[in-house]
Formats: structure tokens, sequence, C-alpha cells
């Protein structure tokens, strides 16, 4: 992890960037297929989706203690489902890449064009954008 100063325009400028944000997606997709199909069933993206725990970290899950371990599973279903645009049952790289536009673009949104101080993931989407901006200011 390290500490990085963003904004969403650096975000938006490496979902724009389509060679260097595909890339990255790509990357992120081969990694999680494991069974090298060329498809994530829902066992392959729920265990990367649990290992974050957004819903328990940053929605109050775990404090509330209102959601059992099977409503639980019912939310990252869900969560399974928008990658899973066209309900066959298994996400393809075009909808993991339409899917991840869409969340990188609202987390652009959601930072706004003032700078942040954030701690990010090696490795994650938010540290590459900023890892690109940086090679393309020097």
């Amino acid at each position: 992890m390290s500490v990085e100063i963003l904004d969403g325009r650096t975000v938006q400028s490496f979902v724009e960037d389509e060679g260097a944000f595909n890339a990255s997606v790509d990357g992120r997709f081969a990694a999680l297929d494991t069974n090298h199909d060329g498809l994530l069933s829902y066992p392959e993206m729920a265990a990367e989706l649990m290992s974050l725990r957004v819903l328990e970290k940053h929605f109050g899950v775990d404090e509330a203690g209102v959601l059992g371990p099977d409503e639980l599973a019912g939310l990252y279903r869900g969560l399974f489902a928008r990658f899973d645009r066209d309900g066959d049952g298994t996400v393809d790289q075009e909808e993991f890449r339409a899917e991840m536009k869409e969340v990188m673009l609202a987390v652009a949104s959601g930072l706004g064009f003032l700078p942040v101080q954030m701690v990010v993931e090696e490795g994650s989407f938010l540290k590459v954008a900023v890892d690109r901006e940086l090679a393309r200011a020097a």
C-alpha cells in the first residue's frame, strides 16, 4: 500500500486511455479466471469480491450485525449480477471491462476535481491510474 495524491481527473484520464485501461482490466480478469476458460463464474469472482470486504467495511455491515451470512451472500450475488449483464451466469471480458469502466467513472465523479490524499493498494486500478499520470508528467 502507498499514500498517493489523486483527483477525479486522474481516474477519468486513465479510463479514457483505452489501451492502458483495458490492459489493466484485462490483467485483473485473467488473474480471476482461474480455470482459464475466458469467463468468470460466480465462485471465481466471489473470492475477490469477498476478500475486499467492501460491504462489511464501507457499508457498516460488520457493525450493524443486521445481515446474516445468507443475506450477505445475496448482496455479493447482486454485485456479480451487475457484471453479468446478459444474465447467462458468467462474466465475459467485455462485460467485465464495461462494469469496471462504470465503477471507475463513478469513483472519478465521487473524488471530484480537488486533489485528495488516499491510501491505495499496490496493483489496484487507482494505483495504476496514479502511476500512469506520474509517468506522463515525467
